[in-house]
């Protein structure tokens, strides 16, 4: 496996993170029960520092050989 093709299975997993808390948030809309509201905001904040480590995760490994890109410094290969 390629870093190119594990940067594709980041870029496809945050998509679907990001699916999944587009519809988190759907549900929290239909909800009036503060307690189910909760527990759905808590899910997506959650998920959030995910969907933000799979983009920049998958970002790195695509880029990984661009002499120009600045790596980021949270993560080494």
């Amino acid at each position: 496996m390629t870093l190119l093709d594990m940067s594709a299975q980041y870029a496809d997993s945050a998509a679907l993170i990001r699916a999944r808390m587009r519809e988190l948030r759907s549900e929290a809309r239909k909800y009036d029960d503060p307690d189910v509201v909760s527990a759905l905001n808590r899910r997506i904040s959650e998920l959030t520092p995910i969907l933000r480590e799979c983009r920049e995760i998958a970002e790195l490994t695509a880029r990984y050989y661009d002499r120009s890109y600045h790596k980021n410094e949270r993560y080494t290969l």
